[in-house]
């Protein structure tokens, strides 16, 4: 007769230090490493004595618990910067106690799975939010939104922008003058002081669009024959004067 022995079957080397730790009431934070070292042993050794193929994830574990082991029978120990002494395990115990805190949570998503997986997904969802959207008036589209469409906007928002900031841009200055205001003054100079050179006037408004207003204003003031001009040698100036014949309009006119 052969008897046919069956072994607890580990989903990982950390699930059978964990088995071990359980079962015989171990501290996580004191592994006696010679007696788990030998019991991991012994499990791997019976693994192969019944042909059945270890993990690789299995045998470097057992070497890592074989240095461990090796490191403390070892009378030198390790220090850290603090000079304290380094426990071999410590790095061991880490990953344990790592493993089984995402352990102990595998059970709740189990059944979180087994709960979803015995729900349907509802019927006419599109044609619904559709009808929503169509409701309040905003876009459909919003439900497909990904972070890919976001980024596509952003980018064409941004170049937007920038050709924005590249178009020409045109500034518009309000100078403080008026043709009516520089007639008023030439006319106010010229009768107070008879004659006045456009080079006088050019000093009291140096400014290009002062002189512009200002020779404008002579224009018109010729046309309407309120002013005489009397050109200089060189041509280089004029001077303004009151217009022939016309001494009592000019007088009156400022004067109004």
């Amino acid at each position: 007769m052969s008897f046919e022995i069956r072994l607890p079957l580990f989903e990982g080397p950390f699930d059978l230090l964990l088995f071990f730790i359980e079962r015989d009431e171990l501290d996580i934070h004191d592994i006696p490493i010679f007696k788990i070292t030998n019991d991991f042993m012994a499990y791997v050794r019976e693994l192969e004595h019944l042909n059945i193929e270890v993990a690789s994830d299995f045998i470097l574990t057992a070497a890592t618990l074989m240095r461990i082991k090796a490191k403390m029978l070892l009378p030198r120990t390790e220090k850290d910067e603090e000079g304290n002494e380094i426990d071999p395990r410590k790095e061991l115990v880490q990953h344990l106690l790592e493993y089984k805190k995402y352990k102990s949570v595998l059970s709740d998503l189990a059944l979180m799975e087994e709960m979803r997986m015995s729900q349907e997904s509802r019927g006419n969802i599109e044609e619904e939010v559709l009808q929503i959207a169509n409701a309040n008036h905003f876009e459909y589209e919003l439900q497909d939104l990904s972070l890919y469409k976001l980024m596509r906007v952003f980018g064409k928002v941004m170049q937007r922008y920038d050709e924005e900031q590249q178009k020409p841009k045109h500034t518009v200055i309000t100078y403080p003058y008026t043709i009516e205001d520089q007639k008023a003054f030439i006319l106010k100079e010229v009768v107070q002081r008879q004659r006045i050179s456009f080079s006088e006037i050019t000093r009291t408004f140096p400014d290009k669009i002062g002189m512009i207003f200002n020779f404008l204003a002579i224009l018109e003031m010729l046309q309407l024959n309120l002013v005489g001009v009397e050109v200089g040698e060189g041509f280089n100036d004029f001077t303004l004067t009151i217009a022939e014949g016309d001494a009592n309009q000019v007088t009156q006119l400022h004067l109004s």
